[in-house]
């Protein structure tokens, strides 16, 4: 991806750089965003100085999306060794971005890493009920040690154990930066899972997962066509919508929960589709039935919780997918679908932007979570810190 270039200043002189790394549900790459934030410019909300994606090692990768549609980790030396692992990417990315753009490590303030999911079972999926949990993988120890920078990391553990889901943490960085109180918006994530940010022109902000996006998309689609991803949807342009596969997958109970609801590979997978064929589908034709079910289960869901919406704002993977975003518009008549790169926000880093915000909260003492959207008691400081 090209690096996207903006004003560098000296950190002494006011503005303060942070870095945020975000790696996903599709696990398809590290996201990392140089951020900076200048209260006296106007840009409390920070600027993209620059962003790029780090490829997994190809091992690495197969390896966590193995465990994250719900493979069995080996051992415990596995786990730890995965951390440490994890860590040292996360930190090459940083570093990398750095030396691309020619920033010292010592100009920036600190790191947010949102590390990556190993396993997500907040409240309503915990195994036996009572004991909820969330396990993102990425030693912070390791990140400020190999950079020499002040990291924050595991940002969701708090709000679950606050009797929160967890996720999904963007929406208080959407409300930040792309609430209007002239109309009533929605922001529209499409990443391995989709989430929504409602952003009434008045009233509370909520939030919540909507259900797979490019997950189980880039899923079938490496199985089937040897390709990461549908390129603009053309694969799925090719097939045809099953409306009997279509039925049986929206006939899964999740879909009707109400908000807050997050979710994860665990839930959504491709033993999960693969339960739901009767034999003989044509590869294309799934292809264009699992499109569907993302577009479908995006437009209910807004005009379910947040009907007088009139613009949509769209970010992560899935807005490169024309085919996608073509259909969710159709499915939303009278409603604009937008990039958010008309907001000034590159789709492409949006989230990683939001996690070198979230760093910049905790350090401030400010809380992370949006109570409305993951169901916590109340505001909480997310995150620990690793100090330089």
């Amino acid at each position: 991806m090209a690096v996207h270039r903006g004003p560098v200043r000296d950190h002494a002189t006011g503005p303060r750089f942070f870095i945020g790394l975000m790696s996903g549900t599709s696990a398809d790459g590290i996201d990392a965003a140089l951020v900076h934030f200048d209260e006296t410019a106007g840009m409390p909300h920070g600027a993209l100085v620059a962003g790029r994606t780090y490829a997994w090692a190809a091992d690495l990768r197969e390896r966590l999306v193995g465990i994250g549609q719900g493979g069995r980790v080996d051992s415990l030396d596995e786990v730890g060794t995965l951390d440490v692992r994890l860590g040292e990417a996360f930190a090459e990315a940083a570093l990398a971005l750095l030396a691309e753009v020619g920033v010292d490590a010592d100009a920036i303030t600190a790191i947010g890493s949102h590390g990556q999911t190993l396993r997500h079972r907040p409240a309503g999926a915990a195994f036996d009920g009572q004991h909820p949990f969330t396990m993102q993988l990425g030693d912070g120890n390791v990140i400020a040690e190999r950079t020499g920078i002040a990291t924050v990391a595991d940002f969701r553990r708090r709000d679950v154990a606050a009797g929160g889901q967890g996720a999904p943490l963007v929406p208080a960085f959407h409300a930040a930066v792309l609430h209007d109180g002239g109309e009533d918006r929605a922001a529209l994530n499409l990443g391995g899972i989709g989430n929504l940010t409602l952003l009434p022109a008045a009233g509370v902000v909520r939030g919540f997962d909507t259900g797979p996006a490019n997950a189980l998309m880039d899923a079938w689609c490496q199985r089937h066509f040897a390709q990461a991803f549908d390129h603009d949807g053309k694969l799925a342009a090719r097939g045809t919508v099953d409306a009997g596969l279509l039925e049986r997958l929206l006939d899964e109970p999740w879909f009707a929960l109400p908000p807050p609801r997050s979710t994860g590979r665990e839930q959504f997978h491709l033993d999960w589709v693969d339960a739901r064929l009767r034999g003989g589908e044509g590869a294309e034709d799934v292809q264009a039935t699992l499109l569907e079910l993302t577009a479908v289960t995006v437009s209910q869901a807004l005009r379910r919780e947040q009907p007088d919406t009139r613009r949509v704002l769209a970010c992560g993977g899935g807005v490169r997918n024309g085919a996608l975003m073509a259909r969710i518009a159709q499915l939303l008549p009278g409603v604009e679908m937008v990039s958010t790169a008309a907001f000034g926000l590159d789709p492409d880093y949006v989230e990683a932007m939001a996690f070198a915000w979230l760093a910049r909260q905790t350090l401030a003492g400010a809380p992370g979570n949006l109570p409305a959207v993951t169901g916590a008691r109340g505001p909480r400081v997310l995150g620990t810190v690793y100090p330089a």
